[in-house]
């Protein structure tokens, strides 16, 4: 970690310690206080949680998750948290320093327990929620955590969980059925985000405009003279914009091969939920959402 992020976790464990607040304990009075990582995770910690949980996600709607760095605001969000939850996987790289610097001494459940990692050239691909089966076993240990943290309420955060874990598995079925219906299933997409969704519904990716887990990669003109190479070729159809990202690479690369371009309300979520009220405001809806981008713009001759 650089100097002036260490100099800003001293100086917020400064105003945090001054402004009396605990490592832990309920701040408000209406609930357990849990903070969540990802926009993601904060919806799945909702729904386990129900009315018993007040959730705060450190990244907002749409968010780059590998372009983030935390503010004095999140630094004392953790440091008046019950219960910590992180994605995973070094997504959060941050957050080790962060949890430091709130002085927080409580528990930080790994939400990636358990799930069976995607590598790629030996690297662990962070985006394990773009699996609907993913997220479930996601849920579960969010359930742990919260009944781990209250136990007077796991009767609850199980019947949540069942319920929701429902829900997912429902989303799931209906997502494979509408890929199923594709007869062109190539994909290029904004950054390496969707292997598991692709991996889950037999997509292929032709390709990324940033071919990384990580959008900070630099893309250069080898890269794109390659990608548009590769997408004449294959007869790709669509570049798959994300509303995380500027679409302006994605536009170049879709121009020059001559092919459609999803952009604006239409560009899939990949990093982060949208703000409320938008197609991907929650989980089940991002999904939703995605599938019916990918299908509506694969479909047909």
């Amino acid at each position: 970690m650089g100097r002036p992020r260490m100099v800003l976790l001293a100086a917020c464990l400064a105003a945090v310690l001054a402004a009396g607040c605990s490592a832990t304990g309920d701040a408000t009075g209406e609930g357990l206080q849990v903070v969540a990582t990802t926009t993601q995770l904060a919806d799945i910690a909702a729904n386990v949680g129900g009315d018993r949980v007040q959730v705060t996600s450190l990244l907002k709607p749409g968010v780059d998750a590998h372009d983030y760095d935390p503010s004095p605001a999140d630094i004392d969000t953790i440091a008046r948290a019950d219960l910590v939850l992180k994605n995973g996987v070094g997504l959060e790289e941050w957050l080790d320093d962060t949890i430091a610097g709130a002085g927080y001494q409580g528990r930080v459940v790994d939400a990636s327990q358990g799930v069976r990692l995607r590598q790629v050239d030996g690297e662990a691909d962070p985006h394990i929620w773009q699996d609907p089966r993913n997220a479930a076993v996601m849920a579960a240990n969010v359930e742990r955590g919260l009944a781990g943290a209250e136990p007077a309420g796991a009767a609850t955060f199980q019947a949540n969980l069942d319920a929701y874990a429902k829900q997912l598995q429902a989303l799931d079925v209906e997502v494979a059925g509408q890929i199923d219906s594709l007869a062109n299933k190539k994909v290029v997409t904004n950054h390496d985000a969707f292997g598991y969704y692709l991996d889950r519904y037999g997509l292929e990716l032709v390709g990324s405009v940033i071919p990384s887990f990580d959008t900070s990669t630099e893309l250069s003109g080898r890269d794109v003279r390659d990608l548009v190479a590769r997408i004449k070729a294959t007869k790709v159809k669509a570049v798959f914009s994300e509303t995380t990202l500027p679409p302006k690479a994605a536009q170049t690369i879709a121009a020059e091969a001559g092919v459609k371009v999803v952009v604006g309300e239409d560009a899939l979520y990949g990093d982060a939920l949208g703000p409320p009220g938008s197609d991907g405001d929650t989980y089940v809806k991002m999904v939703r959402h995605n599938t019916a981008t990918i299908v509506g713009n694969l479909s047909g001759s």
